[in-house]
């Protein structure tokens, strides 16, 4: 006899997730990961704290954006959850009604963990250019590396890759530059030589 079809997910499946876990649907399968690391958050609120000022209150930048951490996107019948994402305002210019979004992000970012780092390489970057967001960033605090990729004809084209002791403009916020050592703060930064895996071995 033929196997039943395996059940899809459905958002109440993952509104029923423990509030420890992080959840996503992908490919109609509930997957969950722990909440992030120190260091990893750490890095997300560093970014958003260089990002939020220039470009979404106008404080030395060109505003006009909206930026939001870890929300639920709806992309087709799944729901991605990146580190970060933004919006330019004139495309999102008030709240969903739901608890999760609908309007692609014009931006995402994704702050690698040890226990997420495989998704989001694969099926999460495939996901977001078939949803059609313009740019993506990612960003790895063991290896202290920023990669930056814009959307052209439907692919993935690299814009560039930063290191702890560079000064990174990437595109769409290529209006600004900061200190990629900054997302960082209580780690030194790392030798070309070094090897991230005896610094950071705790991390999720």
């Amino acid at each position: 006899m033929a196997e039943p079809a395996k059940r899809r997910a459905t958002y109440a499946d993952l509104e029923a997730v423990p509030e420890h876990l992080v959840a996503e649907i992908i490919d109609g399968e509930l997957l969950t990961h722990p909440r992030p690391s120190p260091r990893h958050a750490a890095t997300t609120n560093s970014l958003s704290d260089e990002l939020t000022g220039p470009f979404q209150k106008g404080r030395g930048g060109p505003g006009r954006w909206v930026f939001f951490s870890e929300p639920e996107l709806k992309l087709g019948s799944g729901i991605l959850v990146p580190d970060i994402a933004g919006w330019r305002r004139q495309r999102l210019p008030s709240y969903p009604k739901t608890n999760y979004f609908t309007v692609v992000p014009d931006w995402v970012c994704e702050v690698l963990s040890a226990s997420t780092e495989r998704r989001d390489r694969s099926v999460k970057k495939r996901k977001y250019a078939t949803a059609g967001v313009a740019y993506l960033w990612v960003v790895d605090p063991r290896q202290q590396l920023l990669e930056a990729f814009a959307l052209i004809d439907d692919r993935w084209l690299g814009s560039g890759v930063w290191t702890s002791d560079e000064m990174v403009a990437a595109p769409p916020f290529d209006a600004i530059s900061f200190s990629l050592a900054d997302l960082w703060p209580l780690d030194r930064p790392l030798g070309l030589n070094e090897d991230p895996q005896t610094l950071y071995a705790g991390d999720r």
